[in-house]
């Protein structure tokens, strides 16, 4: 049985979405996100969605790569739903099965937070599907500049940041292949009781762990030999410049952020 994780790995194609700036990709995304987080009615949720759905549409990722990206995160939505639908016993009574108590308060409460997280989960992915390393380590610097006049590291800041989002398709790479590897020589990862497949996948987090190790040697190495010395005088092979259709999403963004006030 072959394993495959795709978590943060980048699609390329010609959309809107890809073209746009990666600093205004990225405060868009964050305030869409808020937005979505802070959805409390249907109506709201119904722009929502209506929104999520416009942008994964008009960034021309296939809804299969999206939903595979927030894959690993299905298990703690569905943890998120099933306890407030037993927890919140707020509103008419629906169900009764032994100390299990289901009303129409906890329904909704399970429909809306979980609904909410996964479009605000869709939407965050499209960060990483749509903008290339090099484009988020570029946006990260230029965003954190400004904390340089407080004496701050801006540069190693934005450097800790960047690395760390592109080694996420990397490590969920190397996952795939050492649960590959573990699954041929027998790790029941889908068999026998909770207990056996928590034994089973601590090799694959030592083996992981040990990876990541490995990668930040190289890393290391490599900066050391090529004398990096942080952002002072450091140019960009890319120059980032706004232009019309990023006024547009910024436009497009505070006009659904606005929706969502007031339908709140």
């Amino acid at each position: 049985m072959a394993f495959k994780l795709e978590v943060g790995q980048y699609f390329e194609a010609d959309s809107p979405i890809h073209a746009l700036d990666a600093r205004v990709k990225f405060c868009c995304a964050f305030v869409a996100m808020i937005a979505l987080f802070c959805a409390a009615t249907p109506a709201q949720l119904a722009v929502g969605a209506a929104f999520s759905i416009g942008v994964v549409a008009a960034s021309r990722v296939p809804i299969g790569r999206v939903a595979a990206s927030v894959k690993p995160l299905v298990f703690f939505l569905a943890f998120l739903s099933l306890f407030n639908l037993i927890f919140v016993q707020t509103g008419n009574e629906l169900l009764v099965a032994g100390p299990v108590r289901i009303t129409d308060g906890g329904v909704w409460a399970a429909i809306l937070y979980t609904v909410r997280f996964g479009l605000a989960l869709m939407v965050g992915s499209l960060i990483l599907l749509t903008t290339t390393p090099t484009e988020l380590s570029d946006a990260f610097d230029a965003m954190l500049a400004p904390l340089a006049c407080l004496g701050l590291p801006a540069h190693e800041i934005a450097m800790v940041f960047s690395l760390m989002l592109r080694f996420v398709p990397t490590l969920a790479d190397e996952a795939s292949a050492i649960l590959d590897a573990q699954a041929m020589r027998g790790g029941g990862f889908n068999e026998g009781s909770p207990v056996r497949r928590v034994r089973a996948i601590v090799p694959v987090i030592v083996a992981l762990l040990a990876s990541g190790l490995r990668h930040a040697d190289g890393l290391s190495r490599a900066l050391d030999a090529r004398c990096y010395e942080g952002g002072e005088g450091r140019t960009h092979l890319r120059e980032q410049r706004l232009c019309a259709h990023d006024v547009v999403a910024v436009a497009a963004t505070l006009a659904f952020t606005a929706a969502m006030v007031a339908l709140g």
